[in-house]
C-alpha cells in the first residue's frame, strides 16, 4: 500500500484527492480544485489498479470494489485522467506502436466489432438516448436546451453544412437507427441511402422509415462503406469514423471522394484527440468498442490530405459532447433497477463507467468532436459561416469554380 500511495502522490498534480480505505483511514493527496473523494472497499484494489490502470480501473469498478464519494464519478475520473495523461514521449510512442495492431478493421472484422456494441437490445439504448435515437454528440446551441432539442439542433447544423437542395441524393455512412437520414429526407426533401453494419439498427431504421411514410425517399442497407458503390450529391458520416481504424483512413476518404458528384459536399462528424496520437483505452476496447479508435487531429487531416478532397471548414464541439454524455447518464440512472434486473449489476456498472469516463475525457482530458466539411473545389461551399446562423435574402455567395 505504501508504494501505491507514493505513486498517487507523484501522480496527482492537478486537483486534490481524498483516498478512503475500507477501515475508514484517509489520505489527502494534491491540492486545489476540483476536490474529489475515492472510496475503496478492498485494500488490494489500489494495488491491482496500479499494476494495470488502463484495464483495472474499469474492471474494479464493475466489480463494485470502489465508488466516488458523494456520487461524483465524473469529477473523480476527470482528476485521474488529467493527471495520468501527462505521459512521457517514450510511453506515448509505445502506445502508438502497440495501437496499430488494434485497428486492422477489415470488412469482416468491422461487421463483428459493430455487432458487439450496436446489436444489443433496443430497449437498452432507449434507456438513455433521446426520442429519435441519435447516438452521437448533440449541439446545445442555446444554454438549457433539452437533449431532444439539442439533437434536433445538431441535425439542423449538419444539414446546413451540407448545403442541401430538394431532390439531391445523400449518402449517410454509418446511419445508425436512421435518425439523421430520416430528418434530412423529411425536412429537406432529399433522397437518402444509409449504410449500417448492425442488423438490429437496420431493422429499426427500416421500420421508422415506413412509419413516417418515407420508404420511397430513404433506404437503409447492411453494407460496409468499402462495399458500396454509387454517386451522390452529398455524403455525411456521423459517429462512424471512430470505427474505421488508421490504416484505412486513406481508403475511407478515397471512397468518399469517388462517391461524390462534381460540386458535391461531404461532412464528417467524429470524436478526435486534441493531443498526439495514442491508443484506445484497453478497458473500452475490451468491453465497449472493439476495434474503435479516436484519431488525433493530425491523423485525421493526414488521412484527408492523401486524397482529393479538401477541408473547407472544421469546427470543434467539445463541451457539447460532455453535456450530451451527462444527459445520457442522468437518463440511464433512472433505469438502474430495470437494467440491473435484466442484465445484472455488473453490466449496469460497466455502462455507467463507460458513460462517465467518456464524459470526463471530454470535460477534463483531450477528447473533442470535430465536424469537417469537405469538397473537391474551393468554390463548392460559401466563403464564410454566416449562412449557418442567420437567414439571408439570397443564396450564399460562392466563388466561381
Amino acid at each position: 500500500m505504501k508504494r501505491q500511495l507514493a505513486l498517487l502522490r507523484n501522480l496527482i498534480q492537478y486537483g486534490s484527492l481524498v483516498l478512503e480505505l475500507p477501515d475508514g483511514e484517509q489520505y489527502r493527496i494534491g491540492g486545489g480544485a476540483p476536490h474529489v473523494r475515492w472510496v475503496l472497499h478492498e485494500r488490494s484494489t489500489l494495488r491491482r489498479i496500479a499494476a494495470d490502470p488502463e484495464t483495472m480501473l474499469g474492471e474494479t469498478y464493475m466489480r463494485g470494489e470502489w465508488h466516488a464519494g458523494g456520487g461524483e464519478l465524473v469529477p473523480l475520473l476527470g482528476v485521474l485522467l488529467r493527471n495520468a495523461s501527462a505521459l512521457t514521449h517514450t510511453s506515448r510512442m509505445r502506445c502508438l506502436l502497440a495501437g496499430l495492431s488494434q485497428q486492422w478493421n477489415r470488412v469482416r472484422a468491422s461487421y463483428r466489432n459493430v455487432a458487439h456494441h450496436y446489436d444489443l437490445e433496443e430497449w437498452l439504448f432507449r434507456c438513455f438516448l433521446d426520442r429519435d435515437m441519435y447516438y452521437s454528440c448533440a449541439y446545445f446551441a442555446v444554454p438549457g436546451m433539452s437533449l431532444e432539442a439539442a439533437q434536433q439542433a445538431k441535425a439542423r447544423h449538419i444539414a446546413g453544412k451540407l448545403l442541401l437542395e430538394p431532390g439531391q441524393r445523400v449518402l449517410d455512412i454509418g446511419s445508425g437507427w436512421g435518425s439523421l437520414a430520416l430528418h434530412l429526407a423529411q425536412q429537406h426533401g432529399v433522397e437518402v441511402t444509409g449504410l449500417t453494419l448492425s442488423r438490429r439498427q437496420l431493422e429499426m431504421a427500416q421500420q421508422a422509415a415506413a412509419a413516417r411514410g418515407l420508404g420511397d425517399r430513404v433506404r437503409f442497407l447492411l453494407q460496409d462503406y468499402r462495399e458500396h458503390r454509387g454517386q451522390y450529391d452529398r455524403i455525411v458520416s456521423v459517429g462512424m469514423f471512430e470505427h474505421v481504424g488508421k490504416p484505412y483512413y486513406p481508403t475511407f476518404f478515397r471512397r468518399m471522394a469517388a462517391g461524390l458528384r462534381p460540386g458535391g459536399v461531404a461532412l464528417l462528424h467524429t470524436i478526435c484527440r486534441l493531443g498526439p496520437p495514442g491508443t484506445t483505452n484497453a478497458w473500452v476496447r475490451k468491453h465497449i468498442f472493439p476495434g474503435g479508435y479516436n484519431p488525433a487531429l493530425s491523423e485525421l487531416t493526414s488521412g484527408i490530405e492523401r486524397g482529393t478532397l479538401k477541408v473547407m471548414d472544421m469546427e470543434l464541439l467539445r463541451r457539447h459532447y460532455a453535456l450530451t454524455l451527462g444527459a445520457w447518464q442522468s437518463r440511464f440512472q433512472k433505469h438502474r433497477g430495470e437494467v440491473t434486473e435484466r442484465l445484472g449489476e455488473r453490466f449496469f456498472r460497466m455502462w455507467e463507467f463507460y458513460l462517465a469516463v467518456s464524459e470526463a475525457a471530454m470535460e477534463y482530458d483531450d477528447l473533442a468532436v470535430a465536424q469537417v466539411q469537405l469538397a473537391a473545389q474551393l468554390g463548392d461551399v460559401p466563403i464564410s459561416r454566416d449562412y449557418l446562423y442567420a437567414p439571408v435574402a439570397a443564396a450564399p455567395l460562392r466563388r466561381a469554380s
